[in-house]
């Protein structure tokens, strides 16, 4: 006796016998087996219904018309039923419907906690907060992980319910179940169940599965299987099974590489702890209102922080009225019966901290009044808990046993950490192993973060609960305590530290880390490195000094570099299924305006985060070494060409070290020109299509080749060449996917560089970008450089004469300058048809800007020079050049562009200037993904796209 195991398929079902209140007299909750820690309150309901999972619903006359949060239909007439805590409302005929449970209680319900990552405060229109349910008007939060919106006000009340994206040594399970979401679903949306509309745009209504993308009435889901299998996305996305990073120390934010955003405390708007009109607030009653407004703290922590809520009631309520209100605005499902109201004396209330009432001290204050009294009140009280001679305790396996989802447990004075870990493991079926290999764990299911403490065996569990209340009686139904094992896994952190200095050896790199930080080697081995880039990984064995080394890292200059420092978690690459092919997302949050950063957050929600990196943060180095041992995966930039020849930069100096060493590249164009996007159909330019679109654009593309090729910048001064001298600059290597300008070509993108670099904040939009290279152009329209004078050209060792031109274009793709053909559609004997992947240069010249701006306009082609594999280029003077988009002035010295594989030593690269022979084609095409000309299923129709469907018969994918 005193203990109860409940059985069933996991977590109960919101609305299920164990979730469900049992109503007794006046429609008061009795103690029963809910999930929650004492019995939940019902109001006023209809006769023969129930009220749903934790509501307090009343019956209350509209004034205006309103919608039903289960049906999404008006409710007509005069009157509905209001859950005076979390603001569901619903018809009369709906309540026995009702299995949404109230945020009281919702924290009962997870089935594995799992704490948000909140971004900075905006505007979301037509969402809606999830735990007051209404509409987000003023600037609000949502995390940036899953689909939950919130008002800062309402954080604190929000349960740990996001994603789980990885395995953290903590109920790690290889099924995936649906991640349910209530609400902010789109107004089309309909029920894969019953095939009607189950979205609104009116109240928060329907669910979504944030992994496969059902949509579904909330009643309705509860007959959809269980596991999902991740929909149309399924082969795109990096199953959290396969993810393995252990907490150590580390905040949600910093485990996912996102930057942290400064809000301010919880439940407060300040540090003055002023509390403004919000969700879950009233405003002050007037004297002749007949009503009086009251500050409710929740227990010591909240008195020490100043963050408390407002309640309006009757100067005639009674104080169980008062208590009850109080209860309801901090969302606490405790029987009011063990619960009392302490006047928070005058002299502390602007006092930072505050040793706390008595356990059990009266109610009435030292005049005699009370709330409810009807006489003059203090205007601020402390929920306190009364003692308690005994009480029911849930206890949670912390593995995910089928069957069993926790068991209740009476607990004593006399009962300790290891009495009921030995009452508890019969009731789990764990009897035969020895109680030595187990302990009871706390867990602070906080809504930021998810604390776990081991308990000592010694440790009073009814001390501990009573400890808990006295800082905050809600913080006990966001509290679990788990039997978990022992022997738990070893600490073991990656850290990326990049920035460092290039060309060292692993012993230089741990050296020059021992001297920066002092790392320890007991306990910190470098494991990989990337020398050319300046990047090394570490191996932490232990999580004090990882966050250590983390927090010195992060900030820190070595030798004139700012370092990068990220926490990366560890691929399970032999848990992929066969057909997968996950998606590495490469976002440039600076291209686009607004818009990369808008995607990066879309693309987290839709994808694991932990496959979606900021090339802000650290370059494309980290996602590639992350993907280093998947057998095969897809790549996705979004950015400009820019962006884009930076990572397949990246990508072509670490395929020796990737177990897929060709993988496809998809493009999603940010920037301004976006040429290279135009020939793969990717568009000229992002303009706000669906994210998801986006993702079922890439699992439809067909693979393509592209050529890349290398440039060898030789640069000399004529002066020191003449006196025998050593070079004026070294000379350096630079990888070309689309093109390479010299002359007036680049000397319009320097100047639209330099606009730039000054005024970067004025360079958000596409359109102002094109009107600044319009204004640069016409200021250098009679501009003459003689071009043809300054440099000398040599094509597969042969001297071509020069017209007289005045910039010299090498291209790659049949698309330039925003789209024009540079070379033309006519025919030519002389040369072969261009392609990309032919293994040959185009080279073309154009007679100034109106030349170009006659191209750009269709009316005219360049000037055809020469076409071939192996290009010498001899600068005369300084010449501004451009790369892909990228300008500099390049020295006078020699140029020399080649289908020399990127691996190529400067000194062999340089001697190729002498002894060059004739090269076919480019040793290391890229693979690219064009765009297939079918248009994909719209998301949001019918169906959603991410719904599950079957394969195509045949599909390699």
């Amino acid at each position: 006796p005193g203990a109860r195991a409940w059985l069933g398929g996991g977590s109960p079902r919101p609305g299920s016998p164990a979730c469900s209140p049992v109503l007794g007299a006046g429609g008061r909750a009795r103690p029963g087996p809910g999930p929650g820690p004492g019995p939940e309150r019902a109001g006023a309901r209809a006769p023969g219904s129930v009220a749903g999972p934790g509501h307090s619903f009343r019956k209350v006359t509209l004034t205006k018309p309103t919608f039903c949060h289960l049906c999404s239909d008006f409710i007509w007439g005069l009157a509905g039923f209001l859950c005076d805590v979390c603001n569901f409302m619903s018809h009369e005929k709906c309540l026995k419907l009702v299995r949404i449970p109230c945020t009281s209680v919702a924290p009962s319900l997870v089935r594995v906690p799992v704490a948000h990552c909140f971004g900075p405060r905006g505007l979301h229109k037509r969402k809606f907060c999830a735990v007051c349910r209404k509409v987000l008007e003023a600037p609000a939060l949502h995390c940036e992980v899953c689909e939950l919106h919130l008002h800062p006000d309402c954080v604190p009340f929000a349960c740990s319910d996001c994603r789980q994206c990885h395995q953290d040594g903590h109920q790690d399970h290889d099924t995936h179940h649906h991640h349910w979401r209530e609400g902010n679903l789109p107004s089309g949306a309909r029920c894969e169940v019953c095939r009607k509309t189950c979205g609104s745009s009116d109240v928060l209504a329907g669910v979504r599965c944030e992994w496969c993308g059902v949509q579904a009435h909330s009643v309705c889901s509860a007959v959809l299987a269980p596991e999902c299998g991740f929909g149309r996305l399924r082969s795109l996305v990096l199953p959290p099974a396969c993810v393995r990073l252990l907490p150590g120390g580390f905040s949600k934010t910093q485990s996912f590489r996102i930057a942290e955003a400064v809000e301010p405390g919880e439940g407060g708007d300040g540090a003055d702890g002023s509390a403004a009109v919000g969700p879950g607030r009233e405003t002050p009653a007037t004297p002749e209102s007949g009503k009086q407004t009251l500050k409710i703290f929740d227990g010591d922590d909240a008195v020490r922080r100043s963050q408390f809520r407002l309640i309006t009631v009757s100067r005639l309520a009674s104080a169980e009225e008062v208590l009850e209100a109080a209860l309801r605005v901090h969302h606490i499902p405790e029987d009011p019966g063990h619960l009392e109201l302490c006047p928070l004396p005058p002299s502390l209330k602007a006092c930072d901290t505050w040793a706390g009432g008595k356990a059990g001290s009266a109610v009435i204050s030292e005049e005699g009044r009370s709330p409810g009294s009807g006489e003059a009140t203090p205007e601020a009280w402390v929920i306190r808990a009364l003692p308690r001679a005994q009480e029911v305790l849930k206890i949670y396996p912390g593995w995910l046993k089928v069957g069993v989802a926790y068991v209740s447990v009476r607990v004593t004075p006399k009962s300790t950490a290891r009495s009921v870990v030995l009452e508890v493991l019969p009731l789990l079926g764990r009897q035969a192993e020895g109680p030595e290999s187990f302990q009871l764990v706390e867990v602070a299911m906080g809504c930021r973060q998810v604390q776990r403490t081991a308990l000592m065996d010694e440790q009073p569990l009814l001390d501990r609960l009573q400890d808990i209340r006295q800082m905050s009686v809600r913080q006990v139904s966001q509290t679990r305590f788990y039997v978990a094992e022992s022997g738990d896994v070893a600490p073991h952190v990656s850290l990326f530290v990049g920035g460092l200095p290039p060309g060292l050896s692993p012993e230089e790199y741990s050296s020059l880390l021992h001297e920066a930080v002092a790392t320890k080697a007991t306990v910190v081995s470098v494991s990989h490195v990337y020398s050319s880039q300046g990047a090394v990984v570490l191996d932490v064995t232990s999580f004090s000094e990882a966050e250590r080394l983390y927090v010195l890292l992060k900030d820190m200059a070595v030798r004139g570099r700012l370092l990068t420092a990220l926490v990366l978690p560890d691929l399970l690459h032999a848990k992929l299924p066969p057909d997968s092919c996950p998606l590495l997302v490469f976002v440039n949050p600076k291209s686009g305006g607004l818009k990369g950063r808008d995607l990066l957050c879309s693309f987290r929600k839709l994808l694991n985060p932990h496959q979606v990196f900021d090339l802000t943060n650290g370059g494309p180095l980290p996602g590639l070494h992350l993907f280093s041992q998947v057998p095969c995966f897809r790549v996705l930039v979004c950015g400009g060409d820019g962006t884009v020849g930076w990572v397949l930069g990246a990508l072509e100096e670490t395929r020796y070290r990737l177990a897929c060493p060709e993988p496809s590249v998809a493009i999603l164009p940010l920037g301004t020109g976006n040429d290279l996007g135009r020939v793969l159909r990717w568009g000229a330019g992002y303009s706000g299509e669906d994210p998801l679109s986006v993702l079922l654009s890439v699992d439809e593309a067909d693979a393509v080749l592209m050529d890349r090729w290398t440039i060898l910048l030789d640069a000399h001064d004529t002066a020191s060449a003449e006196n025998g001298t050593a070079d004026a600059e070294p000379p350096k290597i630079v990888q070309m996917s689309n093109y390479c300008g010299i002359g007036i070509d680049a000397e319009l993108s320097l100047d639209f560089h330099q606009a730039r670099e000054e005024e970067p904040g004025k360079f958000t939009s596409r359109l102002h970008n094109k009107g600044v290279y319009v204004r640069v152009g016409l200021q250098k329209i009679s501009h003459s450089r003689s071009l043809h004078k300054q440099i000398r050209l040599q094509v597969e060792r042969q001297e071509v004469e020069l017209p007289s031109i005045e910039g010299l274009i090498f291209i790659n793709i049949p698309s330039w300058g925003s789209g024009a053909d540079l070379w033309g559609s006519d025919s030519d004997t002389r040369f072969e048809k261009p392609r990309m992947d032919d293994g040959l240069l185009e080279v073309v010249g154009v007679t100034g800007v109106v030349h170009m701006g006659q191209v750009q306009g269709g009316l005219r082609s360049g000037i055809r020079i020469a076409q071939g594999s192996y290009f010498r280029v001899t600068l005369l003077k300084a010449t501004p050049v451009q790369v892909d988009g990228e300008p500099w002035v390049q020295a006078p010295g020699h140029m020399i562009i080649s289908a020399a594989g990127p691996k190529v030593r400067l000194g062999a690269a340089r001697a190729l200037f002498f002894h060059w022979p004739c090269h076919p084609g480019p040793l290391l095409p890229v693979h690219m993904l064009r765009k297939a000309k079918q248009k994909p299923r719209r998301a949001g129709t019918t169906r959603d796209a991410r719904a599950d469907v079957p394969a195509p018969e045949g599909d390699p994918r």
